[in-house]
């Protein structure tokens, strides 16, 4: 059972960097991936192994969901009851290193 979500602060940054590069266009459009990124984020406290394993790193703890053109990296530490929101990165990025 999930007792918290928590957003590292580099997630939040990607979150606030994807909310500017997307609202230079459209202010409206940007508010909408935001909060289908939020809303996505908040049914992994119901549902915390929703995501598939994050494929660069099969073999560590990290899982992702994805929410239109953007992966949300997350990990689930079942013992704590707490899931950490690493990063969210464009779906075509590839991820060289784990999001510590």
């Amino acid at each position: 059972m999930v007792q918290e979500i928590v957003w590292t602060l580099r997630a939040r940054e990607d979150v606030r960097r994807i909310h500017d590069y997307i609202a230079a266009d459209s202010a409206r459009y940007a508010q909408i991936q935001i909060q289908n990124i939020q809303s996505a984020v908040a049914s992994l406290a119901e549902f915390p192994s929703l995501g598939r394993r994050v494929p660069e790193f099969a073999g560590l703890p990290y899982r992702e969901i994805i929410v239109d053109n953007y992966r949300v990296i997350y990990r689930f530490e079942e013992i704590k009851g707490l899931v950490l929101i690493m990063s969210i990165i464009h779906g075509r990025q590839f991820l060289r290193k784990p999001p510590l």
